[in-house]
């Protein structure tokens, strides 16, 4: 089961989300709005987005919304935004 282990908040309504397998990418937000569905009524156009948290691995706000971390990285996975954390070791 996949999880968000980090994010951090980048610019407008973009989040970038660490994920426990080592991947990680820039999850635009944007795109959630633009669909009208019900998410959206929590995605106000004058709401904070930069106060989030992680719930369980879920990106989550105070006003009750959670993000499904499988369903993040599916999506990043999909637009072929997901990369690999690369490690350099230091001799």
């Amino acid at each position: 089961m996949i999880k968000i282990i980090q994010a951090n908040y980048e610019h407008d309504k973009v989040i970038q989300v660490y994920f426990s397998d080592g991947k990680y990418g820039d999850y635009d937000l944007q795109s959630v709005i633009d669909k009208k569905t019900v998410l959206t009524q929590f995605l106000e156009e004058d709401y904070d987005f930069q106060e989030f948290y992680l719930e369980m691995g879920a990106l989550c706000w105070k006003n009750g919304l959670q993000l499904s971390p499988s369903h993040i990285y599916l999506k990043l996975e999909q637009q072929q935004l997901l990369h690999t954390v690369t490690v350099e070791y230091v001799a």
